[in-house]
């Protein structure tokens, strides 16, 4: 007797994961309007409708006056007659030959005092068929539907506005996830589409293999994290990584946004989470992306809510799901936020959030990757070099990155060109950083000489510090709300900041204002941007850098973060009245030896800030090989004294050590191993 195998059933889900993906259709509007109640409802009305008139068509009487009607009676040409009571109406069908409007069926209508008239007209001279007086009434059945339809039409209403509101989930169902699991019918996006993230990658990657390859790592007793949170400024590629890894992983991938956990009705949070996790364990194994984490994670007890708060239920209940009682659940969170300082501390200890990757700007070696990968479908000039580019940039995210190099295509189709040039970028730069070109503002030349002197003072101070970053561009042509800007940037990326440097920068963000004093006289507003800046980084000096003597390696001020962002409910000063005054002092003091050295450095360069100025009226953009050829006669400032914060703290006359062309790698010989002596009832 041969043994018939049944058919081993399978997951659709997983079906769908492990190969190729069934074709459908895309839905489209149209076709889900088709599909829904209210159309239905809509087609039995109208055939309701059309067919009580067809009904009524076959039987339709023609209309007269009541006087007509009498004097058919009257004169015997009625056949048959009817006494509608309820429509107050009388129906006439006229004998053959006679018509009244051409039509052998009539009806009259009647008032109330009327009806002994009819009556006694028809028994005076009754029809050659007879007459009847009929009382319409409706059945119970009809009655009933008559009065319920208005209910059930608003109870209608009521159901599809709330299924509308529930973003197309069914009404009631307010506890099911809105998680979207990840078709396989949607172009991927992978890992080669992610460049300047090369550890974060590395990471993710082994999320796949951990999935995977389970027994690989469970021999050596290892277990595979719950959870990896990306954090990192905006625009740095968290939710790029995050579709990378759906695009790359095989197995189901459901993503959900941190806000819509949370809704207007008690406990759906909660229950939206059970739901997600769910789904995503039936599925298993899988992994859930989940965008903005803070929204529903942040620490609890913070802000104007209390331990009952809605969204720390939700977050109680997500805390439970990622490391419950529950075990081996082959469940892999994958979060993301800009802000990981607001959350809850029980949300990122191992266990849950096991792997914290920080997705910081990219390198210099990561921004010419991402201008590579964002240039693959543009057509670059030949001279374009992107490497050039990514030296410009600074600072930049990858999000920048791409829109610097949109704005290219844009500005280069505007133009009706067939390939991307330097000029396209350079101008695409200057459009990400300070805002589009303002063409249509028309400033006075005096006014143009102000900004002229304003822009060259900034340039020429910076250029003469020794601490300071090269100068790349001087525009006085107006950009976003700047009526002229300079741009200040370093070659290679820095990590850190000198107390010298952090002192040229305060100088020639003020080397504007000193341009104006000098020159004119009379300052404009053309600085409030500069002061701003110059005294935000001059506090941040003494109370956050410890690089003031009376203060000394001191940090004050507690987080400045608002109650509905950061942790704390409101802002606590820690420190003394005596100790604000002495920060206010030295950041005066800051402000006017920058201010000072600003201005001593226009003095002795006068001559060549007007050439500048000469140039720059003329031109209006100047570029770094134009602005060096100007300032080769720059007069050196005298490099300030070392400082260590304490005249107790005397700096040695020894210089450090010089940093080797590569790095040395120490290799320690390695010892045989020495056979452990069997153990004697003496040894302990």
């Amino acid at each position: 007797m041969t043994e018939v195998k049944k058919p081993k059933k399978t997951n659709p889900i997983k079906k769908s994961f492990s190969g190729k993906s069934p074709s459908k259709k895309p839905t489209t509007r149209s076709s889900r309007i088709l599909r829904g109640p209210l159309f239905w409802i809509l087609v039995a009305i109208f055939a309701v409708s059309i067919f009580g008139q067809i009904s009524a068509a076959g039987n339709r009487y023609t209309q007269i006056e009541t006087s007509q009607a009498l004097d058919a009676i009257a004169q015997s040409k009625v056949e048959s007659a009817e006494i509608v009571d309820k429509d107050q109406k009388i129906r006439l069908i006229l004998k053959s030959g006679s018509t009244i409007k051409g039509a052998t069926k009539v009806e009259a209508s009647y008032v109330a005092r009327q009806e002994p008239t009819l009556v006694d007209a028809l028994t005076g001279n009754p029809p050659s068929n007879g007459w009847n007086v009929r009382v319409p009434s409706q059945s119970l059945l009809v009655s009933f539907l008559m009065s319920i339809v208005p209910f059930l039409l608003i109870g209608f209403l009521f159901f599809w506005m709330m299924g509308q509101a529930q973003g197309g989930n069914k009404v009631f169902q307010f506890g099911r996830s809105r998680a979207k699991l990840q078709s396989n019918d949607v172009p991927k996006t992978t890992f080669k589409d992610v460049a300047g993230a090369d550890e974060a990658i590395a990471e993710l990657d082994e999320i796949k293999d951990f999935l995977a390859n389970p027994d690989k790592y469970g021999v050596l007793g290892a277990k595979i994290p719950k959870g990896v949170l990306l954090f990192g400024p905006p625009g740095t590629g968290k939710t790029l990584l995050a579709r990378a890894v759906a695009g790359e992983a095989n197995v189901p991938f459901y993503s959900i946004s941190g806000s819509d956990f949370v809704e207007m009705f008690v406990g759906v949070g909660a229950a939206r989470v059970r739901d997600l996790f769910n789904q995503a364990k039936e599925n298993a194994p899988a992994i859930v992306f989940v965008d903005e984490i803070d929204a529903v994670g942040r620490q609890r007890g913070a802000g104007m809510g209390g331990g009952h708060d809605e969204r720390e239920q939700t977050l109680n209940q997500l805390l439970v799901e990622m490391d419950g009682f529950e075990e081996n659940t082959k469940v892999i969170l994958i979060a993301a936020t800009n802000r990981p300082d607001v959350l809850d501390p029980a949300l990122l200890r191992p266990g849950r959030f096991d792997r914290q990757i920080a997705v910081d700007r990219p390198d210099l070696k990561g921004r010419e990757a991402i201008l590579a990968v964002h240039a693959k479908n543009k057509p670059l000039a030949d001279d374009v070099k992107l490497l050039d580019y990514a030296r410009r940039t600074p600072g930049f995210t990858g999000a920048d990155l791409a829109n610097v190099l949109n704005e290219a295509a844009l500005l280069t189709a505007r133009e009706e060109k067939k390939t991307i040039g330097n000029k396209e970028l350079d101008e695409s730069i200057d459009r990400v950083m300070a805002g589009p070109q303002r063409k249509s503002r028309i400033m006075s030349d005096s006014e143009r000489r102000v900004t002229a002197y304003h822009e060259a003072g900034h340039a020429l101070v910076a250029h003469a510090l020794p601490h300071t970053d090269p100068v790349h561009k001087i525009t006085i042509m107006p950009r976003g709300r700047a009526l002229g800007y300079t741009m200040v940037l370093p070659d290679e990326d820095k990590y850190s900041t000198t107390r010298n440097e952090l002192l040229d920068q305060l100088a020639y963000s003020l080397g504007g204002r000193a341009a104006e004093e000098l020159i004119f006289h009379d300052p404009s507003t053309g600085a409030s941007n500069d002061i701003e800046k110059a005294t935000a980084l001059a506090r941040a000096m003494v109370t956050q850098y410890g690089m003031t003597e009376a203060i000394g390696a001191i940090k004050l001020g507690g987080s400045s973060s608002e109650p509905f962002l950061g942790r704390d409910y409101g802002h606590q000063r820690d420190y003394s009245e005596n100790i604000a005054a002495v920060v206010d002092r030295e950041i005066r003091t800051l402000i006017e030896n920058a201010h000072q050295e600003a201005f001593d450095i226009l003095v002795a360069n006068r001559k060549i800030l007007d050439e500048m100025v000469i140039v720059l009226l003329e031109k209006e953009t100047l570029n770094k090989e134009e602005i060096e050829l100007i300032f080769k006669k720059v007069r050196a400032v005298t490099p300030r004294p070392a400082w260590t914060g304490s005249p107790t703290r005397i700096p040695s006359e020894q210089p450090p050590v010089d940093v080797p062309e590569r790095v040395v790698e120490v290799v320690e010989e390695v010892k045989k191993p020495t056979r452990r002596k069997k153990a004697t009832s003496g040894d302990k």
